[in-house]
């Protein structure tokens, strides 16, 4: 890969990854209502995931999955109903988890959540056709390709996670009480709300 490609790959990531989306308002909403600690095993899984999509798709998986509109459809349902459960969650939580009660989203979780978050998907999707198939050596084009994702996609939940966590005392309001924290998972769940909205839009135009 030539260092004009490399550049136009880190840029992509860079963007595509910082960029809020399902996997960065999840990252922040965690910090912010059970700490930096508790939010990193979902912040370790957004970069895990994402790796093992793009190395399926890599192998076509995307395409067989375009290629059948049942199974496009049934991603795109299962997509929007667990962010939809996501934002129900979040807009009910009226208190900072203190205690030993972990978030609703853990590793597993977030593995999972890449395999129905569209914006993971047309992400890989784009970066198997634009940089890894159709050229020469392959696997060495995916394996220069993944670290730098992996990395991206690290960095930018990790940020969005400190940030979150940093308005953990902010949120805790005048004598704890419970304002803040509410107007903020509100917020949080109904960005999660448009993001489902915006999947469901982006399915019914898909051919």
């Amino acid at each position: 890969m030539n260092s004009d490609e490399l550049f136009a790959l880190t840029a992509l990531a860079a963007a595509g990854t910082f960029t809020p989306g399902p996997n960065t308002t999840l990252s922040a909403t965690l910090a912010a209502n059970h700490g930096l600690r508790r939010a990193l095993p979902f912040v370790c899984a957004v970069p895990v995931g994402w790796g093992i999509l793009l190395i399926l798709n890599a192998t076509g998986l995307g395409l067989a999955v375009l290629g059948f509109p049942t199974l496009r459809w049934g991603l795109f349902a299962a997509g929007v109903l667990y962010l939809l459960w996501l934002a129900y969650q979040l807009a009910s939580t009226k208190r900072l988890s203190e205690g030993a009660q972990g978030p609703v989203v853990g590793f597993k979780q977030g593995v999972m959540l890449q395999f129905i978050n569209i914006k993971a998907w047309l992400l890989a999707l784009s970066v198997v056709s634009g940089w890894v198939i159709g050229h020469d050596d392959t696997l060495g084009r995916l394996l220069e390709t993944l670290p730098i994702f992996m990395f991206f996609g690290l960095a930018s939940n990790l940020a969005y996670a400190w940030m979150g966590a940093g308005l953990r005392q902010w949120l805790r309001g005048p004598n704890n009480t419970a304002c803040r924290l509410q107007w903020f998972n509100r917020a949080m769940a109904t960005a999660l709300i448009s993001t489902g909205l915006w999947m469901a839009r982006f399915a019914l135009q898909a051919p």
